[in-house]
C-alpha cells in the first residue's frame, strides 16, 4: 500500500441520505446501514466528485494507507451501468487532468471493442489551466481538418495533418478518413529529426505515431490487429529512427498484419539521428 489521497466519511455527520451515491460514477460509494460507505480503496480516485454534494459536509478527503486506485476494475464495474456513466465517468478523469487514467479507460474500451463517447473539454488536458473553454483546447477528441479551407496568411510551411488524435493510444479504430487511406506510422522522434517531415512524408496520408520502446506494445498490437481488420486501407508506412530499440515498430505493424489476415502493403523508410534517410 501507497500513502494516497482518499474519501473519509464522518460517520455522525452523515444522515444516510444517499445524495453522493449517484455523483461517484466510479461506484466507490453506497448506502450500508443507513449510511455512506466507502466500499473499496480501489474505487475510489481521490478526486472529491462526491464532496459537494453532500448536504451534512460529512465528506472530505484525506491521506493515508490505501490500495492504488484501478482504472481497469473501475471499468468493469461501470459499463453494465450504461453509455451515460461511462461518459460521465470519462469526464470526470478529463475536468481533473487525470490524463493517464483517461488513457487507460480509452484502452479498455477499445479492447472491449465499445465506442468512445465526446467528451467536452472544459478543462485542459495540455496546459492544466482550465481556461480554455468548451473545446477550446484539442485534447483528444477526433478532428477532421479535411475540410478546412487552408489560407497562406504567412510564408510558414504548412501543416500536412489531416486528423486528431493522432497518438496510437487515442486513435479511434475506426472512423471515415481511414477508408482507402494510405497510412503512415512514424516513430516519435522522427518529425523532430527529419526537418521535411510534413512534405515528404507526411503528405496525403494519414499519421499514427508511437514510440516501440517506451509504450505497451501488446496494448498496440491488439489496437494495430483492429485498425487493419476494420478498415479497407491503401498502405502502410513505417518510419522509424536507426537507433536499434525503434526496429520494433516495424515488427509490431507486421505482426498485427499477420493477425489480422490482411495482405495490405507495408512499405519502411529510416531517418538516421543526424535527420538523413539511410
Amino acid at each position: 500500500m501507497a500513502t494516497r489521497k482518499i474519501v473519509r466519511i464522518d460517520e455522525e455527520k452523515c444522515t444516510g441520505c444517499g445524495d453522493c451515491i449517484p455523483n461517484c460514477q466510479e461506484g466507490a460509494l453506497q448506502i450500508i446501514d443507513g449510511k455512506a460507505r466507502l466500499v473499496s480503496d480501489i474505487f475510489c480516485d481521490g478526486l472529491g466528485a462526491c464532496l459537494g454534494h453532500c448536504p451534512m459536509g460529512a465528506i472530505t478527503i484525506e491521506e493515508r494507507e490505501a490500495s492504488p486506485y484501478d482504472e481497469n476494475k473501475v471499468m468493469d464495474s461501470i459499463v453494465s451501468q450504461g453509455p451515460n456513466t461511462i461518459k460521465a465517468h470519462l469526464q470526470h478523469l478529463l475536468d481533473h487532468n487525470e490524463t493517464g487514467y483517461l488513457l487507460e479507460a480509452f484502452d479498455y474500451l477499445t479492447r472491449h471493442k465499445m465506442p468512445i463517447p465526446e467528451l467536452q473539454e472544459d478543462s485542459c488536458m495540455s496546459c492544466g489551466s482550465g481556461g480554455c473553454g468548451s473545446g477550446g483546447c484539442p485534447g483528444s477528441a477526433m478532428q477532421d481538418f479535411c475540410s478546412v479551407e487552408e489560407e497562406n496568411v504567412s510564408p510558414m510551411i504548412s501543416s500536412e495533418l489531416t486528423h486528431w488524435p493522432i497518438q496510437l493510444h487515442l486513435v479511434p479504430v475506426q472512423a471515415s478518413f481511414w477508408n482507402q487511406a494510405e497510412l503512415l506510422i512514424a516513430a516519435d522522434c522522427t518529425a523532430f529529426s527529419y526537418g521535411n517531415f510534413h512534405q515528404d512524408f507526411l503528405r496525403g496520408k494519414k499519421l499514427i505515431i508511437a514510440c516501440s520502446k517506451l509504450d505497451d506494445t501488446d496494448q498496440y498490437l491488439d489496437k494495430l490487429t483492429q485498425l487493419f481488420q476494420m478498415n479497407n486501407l491503401k498502405n502502410v508506412t513505417v518510419f522509424m529512427m536507426e537507433v536499434p530499440c525503434c526496429s520494433g515498430l516495424l515488427s509490431l505493424v507486421k505482426e498485427a498484419m499477420k493477425r489480422a489476415k490482411k495482405s495490405i502493403p507495408i512499405f519502411h523508410h529510416i531517418v538516421s539521428v543526424k535527420g538523413e534517410i539511410i
